[in-house]
């Protein structure tokens, strides 16, 4: 039988999944666990590295269920997954502890103060990234500080898709995306000893793997990783990129000869551009969101992150739910959004998107800032609240790709909540850009299982990949309405300057907040 299935394993922070494509890219097949994390004091989020190794482990024999013979149809197996955190592993490739997650909030402290020393410019010249929490050198400052001994026992600091790489083919390695954006240069794809020394881990470079390329390189499964996953020892295995790159990569980011960005419409909101390195514009004033190489030849995906993107949507339902419970009525309020954009009209409140308990962190970081409503009166509704919160998710994809530089062309949309027609009209009038939908469901793992593909032979490069695997997945572009730009090229002024001076009184509720009982 031949080998004819890729699959790609997207290890996420609340659903791991693996993913089965033949090789001209259609989805045939797929297992998911929900993924289960810790939290703990002081904004502690950890995750048992054994347990995701067996979930992992379970939906790869899920698949074998599903898919007759999968073990000699298998032609490569790619893994990616939730980027940031520290996952430790000492002697016999044992885990120190748990793995510290991306949410993990115990190192913001040092993460702030690494940022305002001016010596910082340097290290985010080289990186692109700015500091924040979430990054596994922060996280290990927070480590030697506070649990040296556990620190000291470890002999090699991952992420998580690395963990999963090591136990399929036993071998320590991550990518050039996560080492470059933590610890090295996005032009090189390499570690940098400066701005390793910078962070105060000259120490601990000893705990940073080797880089692997998964485009161009893989290694076998093993023995034990295949009795355990029900296929064949010696089936090749491709280390993807960090999840956003091959999310970008799946949904769309890059089309050869387009200018094209792609903004994630998820639970926190992404806004990605694919450019050569050196078409990257180094925001010296702001100094967040990330740089780092893609999965592609010559380029990088240039990213700003606002910490909450849907959330801010699920927030605003979330009241007339609880109106509605209270009444002793239930109802489908997701369908009804549309209806409700549709009957207010638009750019009549300022709504800043930031309703997470963990701040902000693109295109500013301020782990203060909260959600605001702004223009409230007797006039508005509930139908205003909506697409305020829509609007407001809208002028945050604009700040983000403003803080990289011009807007694209064209961005292309993906993630549950890029279904709405209302939303997208929302969007591409605020960006003055058009808009359209990657119909792709499974992005992220199918950019993984791409690689494995392009690793392996199946295809000669990516680019003929994307040609095959994302092009025919991508909808017609929608035009912006050019009134709604009018309409939100006079209102966006007015959202930063709110924003700006929002700030002090954002730090004084954390101070109120912090001397309540």
């Amino acid at each position: 039988m031949s080998r004819d299935i890729l699959i790609g394993i997207d290890a996420g922070t609340s659903v791991i999944k693996s993913v089965a494509f033949d090789v001209a890219g259609r989805q045939i097949a797929r297992a998911s666990v929900p993924n289960r994390y810790n939290s703990g004091p002081g904004g502690a989020a950890t995750q048992p590295m054994a347990r995701t190794w067996d979930d992992c482990a379970k939906t790869l024999r899920d698949l074998g269920q599903q898919l007759s013979d999968l073990a000699a149809r298998v032609a490569a197996i790619a893994v990616t997954g939730q980027g940031d955190g520290t996952w430790l592993v000492g002697a016999g490739n044992a885990p120190v502890g748990e793995g510290w997650l991306w949410l993990d909030a115990r190192a913001g402290a040092i993460a702030a103060n690494l940022a305002a020393r001016p010596e910082d410019a340097a290290r985010f010249e080289a990186t692109g990234t700015g500091l924040a929490a979430c990054q596994q050198g922060p996280q290990l400052l927070h480590m030697k500080a506070h649990t040296p001994d556990a620190l000291a026992s470890a002999e090699c600091a991952f992420h998580c898709k690395d963990w999963l790489y090591l136990m399929l083919t036993g071998v320590r390695a991550t990518d050039p995306s996560e080492a470059s954006f933590s610890f090295g240069n996005f032009r090189t794809g390499a570690y940098d000893t400066a701005v390793i020394e910078s962070l105060g881990l000259a120490a601990e470079r000893r705990l940073l793997p080797e880089i692997c390329d998964g485009t161009t390189t893989t290694h076998p499964l093993t023995e034990e990783a295949a009795a355990a996953i029900g296929l064949r020892a010696g089936t090749p295995i491709a280390l993807g990129f960090v999840d956003v790159t091959c999310t970008a990569l799946g949904a769309g980011a890059h089309v050869p000869g387009e200018r094209t960005g792609c903004t994630i419409v998820g639970t926190t909101g992404m806004h990605i551009e694919c450019k050569a390195p050196g078409e990257v514009h180094i925001n010296k004033d702001r100094r967040t969101g990330y740089v780092m190489p893609m999965p592609a030849p010559g380029l990088v995906a240039h990213i700003q992150t606002n910490m909450a993107g849907t959330l801010n949507i699920d927030w605003v339902l979330g009241l007339a739910k609880d109106v509605a419970k209270s009444l002793g009525a239930e109802g489908d309020f997701l369908s009804k959004v549309d209806g409700w954009i549709g009957a207010a009209p638009p750019g009549s409140l300022i709504f800043h998107p930031y309703i997470s308990q963990a701040g902000e962190r693109g295109p500013f970081t301020d782990h203060t800032a909260r959600a605001s409503l702004i223009g409230l009166s007797t006039a508005h509704g509930f139908a205003d609240l909506v697409r305020g919160a829509v609007e407001g998710l809208a002028m945050a994809s604009r700040d983000c790709y403003t803080a990289m530089g011009a807007v694209p062309d064209t961005v292309t949309l993906t993630g549950g909540a890029a279904q709405s027609a209302a939303l997208r009209a929302i969007l591409a009038g605020t960006l003055n850009a058009k808009v359209r939908r990657s119909e792709r469901g499974e992005a992220g793992a199918a950019g993984a299982a791409m690689m494995a593909a392009v690793a392996t032979g199946v295809y000669p490069t990516m680019d003929a990949a994307i040609a095959e695997w994302v092009v025919p997945h991508l909808s017609a572009e929608e035009a912006p309405d050019a009134a709604l730009c009018a309409t939100y090229d006079s209102l966006f002024p007015h959202y930063r300057a709110a924003q700006d001076a929002l700030r002090p009184i954002w730090h004084g509720l954390e101070q109120h907040r912090d001397a309540l009982p």
